[in-house]
């Protein structure tokens, strides 16, 4: 019986792991497109049509090996239908549209950090919905994690507010918490994959209606975009915007997410404002503060303390369901 244990916990601790490469790498696909879309809205674009385009690309780059992976297994689709539906209209559509909405009425930064507490509204779900009560260490972490983030997006100078802003903010931040739960769950034996395909299909064609109908602006540019001091073709970063920051870190995300549950993957997925000021530094020479290093060891010191005040991940058994 113990080596039959000891396999079961070497085997739960080796998911564990590759849940936080998967969240981590995810986490470090989602920042580039901060560079990559800054860079079309200099060049012309709206960051409603970047966003659009981004997520039209991944939904056709993920099509065929969802085909692929659902062969045979269609009626797991049919099943899920309001899954897919929900994630995107709400976790990839509607995340969108609230931020955008917010960062028309307030800064950018404190849109960011209100839209970037989803982890504790995801403790508070899990909590009230299925009575995961958080450790102490991991409402611990949790605070530092927070406090990481407003260094890391120096916010200390302090910012003038909307309440509108704000509502929009708090919205963006809701359905980023979906997002994470919706992630989360493999007990529909949807595949990772076909989620993420589904719901850019789905969040896809909202932001175009959207677009349509006036609620975010849309305008284009055939101008090159400057990334590195490099001159680079608009289709090329499009492309990078489409597979690299959607398609990839989607899938990549929700593996993660999948191996380490809502509340653990919600904090590492933190490290994207990290890696966001990392890569705004490489890519459009924006030399980040003390402040901002100082913020990203917060969050890295949250998020070790979260997985630590996390027992319950290290016992449990892999899920059958493909990530």
């Amino acid at each position: 019986m113990a080596p039959m244990t000891h396999d079961t916990r070497d085997l739960a601790a080796s998911r564990a792991a590759s849940g936080v490469t998967f969240a981590v790498t995810g986490a470090a696909s989602f920042a580039l497109s901060g560079p990559f879309a800054k860079g079309l809205i200099q060049a012309g674009w709206t960051a409603g049509a970047a966003v659009t385009v981004r997520v039209l690309i991944a939904a056709a780059v993920l099509a065929v090996p969802t085909v692929l992976t659902m062969r045979g297994r269609w009626h797991l689709v049919h099943g899920n239908i309001r899954l897919i539906v929900a994630y995107g209209l709400i976790a990839v559509a509607g995340t969108q549209l609230a931020y955008f909405n917010a960062v028309d009425r307030m800064q950018v930064g404190v849109a960011i950090l209100i839209e970037f507490t989803c982890p504790v509204a995801v403790l508070g779900w899990m909590w009230w919905r299925h009575g995961q009560r958080p450790t102490r260490l991991t409402v611990a972490g949790a605070v530092l994690a927070i406090a990481g983030l407003v260094l890391v997006l120096d916010l200390t100078s302090g910012a003038d507010l909307d309440v509108l802003g704000i509502a929009w903010a708090l919205g963006a931040m809701v359905c980023a918490a979906v997002y994470w739960v919706l992630s989360a769950d493999e007990g529909n034996g949807l595949p990772g994959l076909t989620l993420a395909a589904g719901g850019m299909v789905v969040g896809g064609l909202t932001l175009l209606a959207a677009g349509a109908i006036g609620i975010i602006p849309m305008a284009t540019s055939h101008r090159d975009v400057e990334l590195a001091g490099t001159e680079l073709t608009w289709w090329l970063v499009l492309l990078l915007l489409g597979v690299v920051t959607a398609a990839l870190s989607y899938v990549l995300s929700i593996a993660g997410s999948r191996r380490l549950g809502s509340r653990l993957g919600s904090f590492v997925g933190l490290s994207e404002a990290v890696f966001g000021v990392l890569f705004a530094w490489l890519l459009l020479s924006e030399t980040p503060r003390v402040v901002q290093l100082l913020g990203g060891a917060l969050i890295l010191g949250g998020v070790v303390a979260v997985r630590l005040g996390e027992p319950q991940i290290e016992e449990a058994p892999p899920a059958g369901g493909t990530p």
